[in-house]
């Protein structure tokens, strides 16, 4: 009769053993490793205390003398000043690294060593971007082609072209409108190029708004007229069939596109009086600072960094010695 059945349960028995006893040595191991760390920090109850203690009080220290603040200016660019806006920005940013104060103090800046990486970014409205030009959403029909729409929405060459744009930025201390945010805005507007294309623009806009004026005049005109035409045939008893050739309701739908047109026309005015129009202004809002919690954190593990050398070079130490001694 075969054997290899009872080796085989023999074997697996002795590994089960083997693994029964690796568990055990695993667990003993770490129980000791827990309990060193605990009979460690009871040992060291005072030491590690007075570190929390003063790790806190420093935090607390440096939270309330070395405030950050977060800063946010949301604006519209002009007669298609997308492009010169972020290079605008980029160039500031590259002087911010850089260290260049004497750049940024002449565009104004009273405390440009205060002032953290500037960060632009589109403010995504495809609904705004769709209406403004009718175009604009065969566009977006076209580039989703091979894509998905919310990739082409977030694409850098679309994301230009919306509306508005948010530029946040961070400063040590508060900064004012005096010191920081108008020279900021005054070094954005600062281009001879786009302020030639504003100047004929704005004026543009204003030939449009008086010629649609006395366009509506005249409507008004001839609407007066035909009311007063029907005022007197009303009074005078007599029947009067208007066909369609008369055209009150074209002549109606264009006093109510004028109108609109005027509208928007006037908007435009005060959007155009600067060429990175700022819509939106808010400053100084308090960051949240974790200094009173990592400080004491990284007191306590630089002395444990500090006590687990020591136990190292010690140990080392010894064993160097006896080697000697041998």
């Amino acid at each position: 009769m075969s054997t290899t059945p009872r080796h085989t349960s023999e074997d697996q028995e002795i590994d089960l053993s083997q693994i029964s006893r690796k568990i055990n040595q695993g667990f003993q191991n770490l129980g000791g490793f827990i309990f060193n760390c605990i009979h460690f920090f009871i040992k060291n109850a005072i030491i590690i205390v007075l570190l929390f203690i003063i790790g806190v009080a420093l935090g607390y220290y440096l939270d309330k003398t070395k405030k950050s603040y977060d800063h946010e200016i949301i604006v519209i660019p002009n007669f298609g000043s997308a492009d010169y806006l972020y290079a605008k920005i980029n160039l500031i940013n590259s002087k911010i690294k850089e260290g260049d104060t004497t750049f940024l103090k002449n565009l104004g800046l009273k405390y440009p060593k205060k002032i953290s990486k500037l960060e632009i970014e589109p403010i995504v409205d495809p609904y705004n971007f769709i209406r403004d030009r009718e175009e604009n959403f065969d566009l977006l029909k076209l580039m989703a082609d091979d894509g998905s729409i919310d990739k082409v929405l977030k694409d850098k060459i679309t994301s230009k072209n919306y509306t508005y744009h948010s530029i946040t930025f961070s400063t040590k201390g508060v900064a004012t409108d005096e010191n920081t945010i108008q020279p900021l805005l005054n070094s954005l507007n600062d281009s001879e190029y786009f302020k030639v294309i504003q100047k004929n623009v704005v004026e543009n806009v204003k030939i449009k708004i008086q010629y649609n004026d006395q366009t509506l005049n005249q409507i008004n005109d001839v609407l007066n007229s035909f009311a007063g035409n029907v005022n007197n045939t009303q009074r005078s008893g007599n029947l009067v069939y208007y066909n369609e050739n008369t055209q009150i309701d074209e002549v109606l739908q264009a006093k109510y596109n004028l109108v609109s047109e005027q509208g928007n026309n006037r908007v435009q005015l005060v959007n155009y009086q600067k060429i990175i129009k700022d819509i939106s202004v808010i400053t100084n809002m308090e960051k949240a600072s974790s200094s009173k919690l990592i400080l004491p954190l990284f007191l306590i593990f630089l002395f444990i960094c500090g006590k687990l050398f020591l136990g190292f070079y010690k140990t080392q130490s010894a064993r160097y010695k006896e080697k000697a001694a041998n």
